[in-house]
């Protein structure tokens, strides 16, 4: 099996960057799916919003970084990444090492659609949710912008978004070789 770099999935919370992860694994047999908010989970033994009530957002951020470092390293994964993720320096480099980053990207009024009625979303927890994704999306934005691609996921069917992902995948695996 050849080492390939690493299919890494960046954007705001509600683009659909694990349900993308899912279906890209599936799709490509010689690869690992990995969702970082998971294996934050599995290492902290308690669920992200226990993390953030019980030890806050600075600690879930280190958590965040030590797990980015230790899946990047390998090869062969689609990596579905939390959408604060982009907000460290290192993360980004980590990423970047041996991955092709895709920020799936959506208007602020469709990822609020997406994700309202999810209660595990800390960074939702406030007066005004929809003005905190807004608030959110501008303060991340040109981190997003940094990734190697950016994939409109408006009005697009789920097989399409994957697909588009892989013929821009495929163009820079042959580029770089």
């Amino acid at each position: 099996m050849d080492d390939k770099k690493n299919i890494i999935l960046i954007g705001m919370m509600g683009a659909g960057k694990s349900t993308i992860g899912h279906l890209l694994d599936q799709k490509l047999s010689d690869f690992f799916y990995v969702d970082i908010d998971i294996e934050i989970e599995k290492e902290a033994q308690k669920h992200i919003t226990q993390i953030f009530a019980e030890n806050g957002e600075e600690y879930f951020r280190k958590l965040e970084s030590r797990i980015i470092k230790k899946f990047c390293a390998y090869h062969n994964q689609v990596i579905s990444t939390g959408g604060g993720v982009v907000e460290k320096i290192e993360n980004m480099l980590e990423m970047k090492k041996n991955g092709i980053l895709f920020y799936l990207k959506a208007s602020p009024k469709t990822l609020y659609e997406r994700v309202r009625k999810n209660t595990t979303r800390p960074m939702l927890f406030h007066e005004n949710p929809e003005s905190r994704l807004k608030e959110l999306m501008q303060k991340r934005e040109k981190y997003y912008q940094e990734a190697d691609f950016e994939i409109d996921t408006e009005k697009k069917e789920l097989a399409e978004i994957v697909d588009e992902i892989l013929v821009k995948y495929d163009s820079i695996k042959y580029c770089n070789n």
